[in-house]
């Protein structure tokens, strides 16, 4: 039954049959720490082998967890072994569980512990995804020697700038995620539940573990605690900087869905430049189970490659990534594509690729202004955080939910400025970064600017592409109370088809994605009084508000 099970298995991941050994699995293995701690570990290896190179994945969700068996099944089959370890204070493993704080220093007491038992030949590697992925980069930079090979999928070397994108606290993900984490071991988990849902509109944001999953849980209240600007709480755990300098061959597999898709892209874009052997792959999925199916199969091949010998799979371009709505995959020496030129696409009375005019040059032969000249006035909208503007798709923690989304329902609120262009006579294909510059006031002094880029089909529905946040304060406005407000928005490759047209909705939120901005400048996890917030959108010569759209020509 193994084996047909086994060979099951390499048909859906799309992965070449091979003989099965006979596996043998020893299980709770005690792996000591410094501190005296005890984590424990399965080692999954072929009967009778020698010493053999070891794949290690460390999680924080069980080591009998059913994707970890998969992925420790799969390489056991192929003759590697494979030790699978409960982080600290998880399921077994001593100590308390404090998220990303303790895997540099259990990571690499572990990978010590590895390299002395008489069962490994010294040789190293880590595969994993999402948090587990996160292990390896608090492993690999410090690592000596270098890990063999390092297997990353929808993950990044640090996790801070998507616990606060833009600075703003992104509550659906982190409630979602922390209520897990809190219940581990429970016979019924809230996992997307109504009652987590519920939860995310209590106040203060702090406490809304409580409300969630009936007690305190400590990753809530850390990000909630250490939200706000110039706070150093989470500096220890990231470790973008350590990046360049990592030398294992690197493989990465990401999705345009994912939420963290830009920090991963930043890691590929660092070991790029220092010229590191490194590639990554950018599905049509988002932090899901085809995301898991994709790097379960990238890293075996991977494995295979720098562990087994096996290069055959090595032959492709540093970047493969799909173009969504044009059903092609498409390979790169780099990211972005060299040919993706940054375009602005400006906001107007409607959205156009011709910059405002000032008044002078708006003038025509008989001194009439244009529409588009330098007057052209500003828009404006409210947001209320007692009746906070929803949002709908995106790269969120919730099976189904996520993704693109028809936005018209949200498009017809009060609270949101929208802005569309004319039909496309062509298809236009975005691969790269996305970005906007938008001259914005409020009245507060405060407030949370959301933007989000649309495709509008013929029908008049309206999906989006890609989005981006950015909380304002009053230290960074100019005299006049306007901010010159920088917006990273979320990567794509996309094609608008022919007859589409682009939409732009900007608006004071996303809810519950992101916690609603209360306007009083109050500590996020503690704010329950609110004051409304007036937008000034200012779109003219002097102020231009735009896109940037990494327009490619391929």
């Amino acid at each position: 039954m193994a084996a047909v099970w086994g060979r099951l298995t390499d048909r859906l991941l799309g992965l070449p049959e091979v003989p099965a050994p006979n596996v043998q699995i020893a299980r709770d293995l005690r792996v000591p720490m410094p501190d005296g701690v005890v984590l424990v570990a399965d080692l999954h290896r072929p009967r009778g082998a020698g010493p053999l190179p070891v794949v290690l994945i460390r999680t924080p969700y069980g080591k009998r967890q059913p994707v970890i068996r998969l992925l420790a099944g799969v390489l056991a089959r192929r003759g590697f072994q494979v030790v699978v370890q409960n982080v600290r204070g998880v399921l077994g493993s001593g100590g308390e569980f404090r998220a990303f704080h303790n895997e540099k220093d259990d990571g690499l007491a572990t990978l010590k512990w590895l390299r002395a038992q008489p069962w490994c030949d010294g040789r190293v590697a880590m595969a994993g995804a999402s948090y587990l992925g996160f292990t390896e980069w608090a492993v690999a930079p410090y690592a000596d020697p270098p890990l063999e090979a390092l297997g990353l999928g929808i993950t990044a070397s640090e996790f801070v700038s998507s616990f606060y994108p833009g600075g703003a606290l992104a509550l659906h993900n982190t409630l979602v995620w922390s209520s897990s984490m809190g219940t581990q071991g429970d016979t019924k988990r809230p996992l997307h539940n109504r009652r987590v849902r519920h939860a995310m509109r209590h106040l203060p944001v702090g406490e809304a573990d409580t409300a969630a999953i009936g007690r305190p849980e400590p990753f809530l209240r850390e990000v909630t605690a250490h939200a706000e600007d110039g706070d150093d709480f989470w500096e220890a755990t990231d470790h973008s900087a350590a990046v360049p300098g990592t030398t294992s061959p690197t493989t990465m597999v990401t999705g345009w869905w994912d939420l963290f898709l830009r920090g991963q892209l930043r890691d590929f874009a660092a070991l790029h430049a220092a010229g590191r052997i490194v590639r990554i792959t950018i599905g049509p999925w988002g932090h899901d189970t085809k995301a898991l199916r994709a790097t379960l199969s990238d890293q075996v091949s991977w494995l295979e490659a720098h562990l087994n010998g096996d290069k055959a799979q090595l032959r492709r371009a540093p970047v493969r990534l799909h173009l969504q709505k044009a059903n092609r995959w498409l390979d790169f020496d780099r990211w972005p594509p060299p040919e993706s030129k940054p375009t602005p696409l400006y906001l107007s009375q409607t959205l156009t690729w011709d910059a405002p005019l000032n008044a002078d040059t708006a003038a025509d032969e008989d001194g009439a202004a244009h529409a588009d000249g330098g007057h052209t006035r500003p828009a404006t909208f409210t947001y209320d955080p007692l009746d906070p503007t929803p949002t709908v798709g995106g790269p969120l923690l919730a099976p189904g939910k996520g993704r693109q989304r028809d936005n018209t329902p949200v498009e017809r609120r009060h609270d949101v400025v929208v802005l569309t262009g004319a039909p496309l006579d062509r298809d236009l294909d975005l691969i790269g970064p996305v970005s906007a510059t938008i001259h914005v006031r409020t009245s507060t002094g405060h407030g949370d600017l959301f933007i989000r880029l649309c495709d509008v089909d013929r029908d008049g529905v309206s999906r989006n592409v890609t989005d981006g946040i950015l909380r304002l304060t009053p230290g960074h406005a100019a005299a006049d109370g306007v901010v010159r407000a920088e917006v990273e928005m979320h990567p794509t490759g996309y094609r608008f088809l022919r007859g589409h047209r682009l939409r732009v909705m900007l608006a004071g939120g996303a809810f519950p994605r992101f916690a609603r901005n209360h306007g009083t400048g109050a500590p996020a996890g503690q704010a329950v009084a609110s004051r409304r917030t007036q937008f000034e959108i200012f779109r003219d010569a002097a102020r231009p508000s735009a896109v940037h759209l990494p327009v490619w020509d391929g």
